[in-house]
């Protein structure tokens, strides 16, 4: 999976719940939006809980994937409950109640399950007991699902699925493999989870830090899904971008010597200080150089400001260089202390991803670059790294490659070719607003040369 632009993620979830199942009945259609409202809300936190009392990431995700099928056959007639939360976590309970009694007699597992038998009158909510360490029962399914005993990009798959409520076609889409590939690699994780009896905690120690790099990363990832959507109509979900940020302090809390912590950090809240000003009131999407800054949340860019700030003085304290966050971040810095686009320091940000390819060698970074390259140097010096990376094969069908070229022909001059390139750009994309955006480039295009503002929507210098 190409890593992701260190300052304007990549691609991300549609508005659909994981996995959802079909429809059955018109009078499911009607209450399928709230559902999957709710499910957007709520799933992350629903299998995580269900997690902790079963000890199985795959059995949890199955009986919350029951309980949405419970929801869509009974709102429909019953209507939405007060706390639906509280009633997928029931449902779901009480599944899981079900399948032991089958297995064993109630009594053999009374002490192990508890106050189960109390469900009926009680909130199953108020059952929820949290770690006196970690207080979340989320953070603890990202440590379950980053355990050493998976590799790389099973860790980041089965935590994008589960905590950020991705469909399988969806991490396949941002893994750039086949669904059924990802389908199998998922299967796979969640059985390696179950036989290596992985226990369902935060870790210390030595293990704390064998796994705090890909926590880190999923937790990026799960911030680039909610900025820029992989499929559906919207171009980001706001409520994911919020989640990683949350789930980013607590890991910063957790491990606050570590500088890169508090880089992803920085680089999260900055790039969300952008979102009310990323699309219209027509809610198209609005690229970062036509943005009006004055929306821009100062708040969050001073928070960000701070947080960088206290990953340099760490890096510093203990004579490390800087990771690849905190680069990240450096980059996004560059642009929220541009208070109006033409301020930019654009030298800068070529500096910045130069030292970033060295460090972290991605197809993504070099296409980044090349779009800062455009803007310091000019669109020719940039088109020839854009075609250097025509023939990359993590780039194939990456709808970004054809958008970038497209933008760097309009502004050479060439708009027939630059009209094919964004619309081979839309035709790869998933999501209705990007896809529409670059559609309108396309149909814009004339002998007159377009100004920049696509540049491009993934990247450093879009939005």
């Amino acid at each position: 999976m190409p890593e992701q632009p260190p300052d304007e993620p990549s691609q991300q979830p549609s508005d659909q719940p994981s996995d959802p199942p079909p429809a059955r009945r018109p009078e499911q259609a009607s209450v399928r939006p709230t559902v999957e409202a709710v499910w957007r809300i709520e799933s992350a936190r629903l299998i995580a809980a269900l997690a902790r009392l079963t000890g199985d990431v795959g059995l949890a995700e199955d009986l919350a994937q029951d309980a949405l099928v419970a929801a869509l056959e009974q709102w429909p007639s019953d209507g939405v409950p007060g706390n639906p939360g509280a009633w997928l976590m029931a449902v779901a309970r009480r599944r899981y109640i079900d399948g032991v009694r089958r297995a064993v007699t109630f009594e053999r597992k009374a002490e192990e399950l508890g106050h189960a038998a109390q469900l009926e009158t009680e909130d199953p909510m108020d059952e929820i007991e949290f770690d006196a360490h970690v207080s979340d029962d989320v953070l603890r399914l990202i440590f379950t699902a980053c355990h050493p005993v998976l590799p790389r990009d099973a860790r980041v798959a089965l935590t994008l699925k589960l905590v950020g409520g991705l469909s399988t076609e969806q991490v396949a889409r941002a893994f750039l493999v086949p669904v059924p590939t990802m389908a199998a690699r998922i299967t796979r994780a969640k059985k390696a989870l179950a036989a290596a009896k992985v226990p369902f905690e935060v870790p210390v120690g030595v293990e704390l830090t064998a796994r705090f790099a890909s926590v880190l990363e999923v937790v990026y990832l799960i911030f680039n899904e909610g900025y820029a959507a992989t499929s559906g109509q919207a171009w980001y979900r706001a409520e994911l971008c919020d989640e990683a940020m949350r789930l980013g302090r607590m890991l910063a809390a957790l491990a606050p010597e570590e500088p890169e912590a508090h880089g992803l950090v920085a680089l999260m809240e900055i790039q969300a200080s952008r979102i009310p000003a990323r699309t219209g009131r027509d809610g198209a999407p609005v690229t970062l150089l036509e943005q009006d800054r004055t929306r821009w949340n100062r708040l969050l860019i001073t928070h960000g400001l701070a947080a960088l700030a206290r990953a340099a003085a760490r890096s510093h304290a203990d004579g490390r260089s800087v990771g690849p966050y905190v680069i990240q971040a450096e980059l996004a810095a560059c642009h929220a202390r541009a208070f109006a686009a033409a301020d930019t320091d654009w030298g800068r940000i070529v500096v910045l991803y130069e030292a970033l390819g060295r460090l972290a060698p991605s197809p993504v970074i070099e296409l980044n670059r090349a779009v800062a390259v455009s803007m310091a140097d000019g669109p020719a010096a940039a088109l020839v790294i854009v075609d250097a990376l025509a023939d990359d094969p993590a780039l194939r069908g990456y709808h970004l490659l054809p958008a970038v070229r497209a933008d760097l022909l309009a502004r050479l001059g060439r708009p027939a070719q630059a009209r094919a390139e964004f619309e081979r750009a839309a035709a790869l994309t998933a999501n209705d607003s990007e896809r529409a955006h670059l559609l309108r480039r396309a149909a814009a295009l004339t002998a007159a040369l377009a100004p920049c503002s696509l540049a491009p929507c993934s990247l450093a210098p879009c939005s």
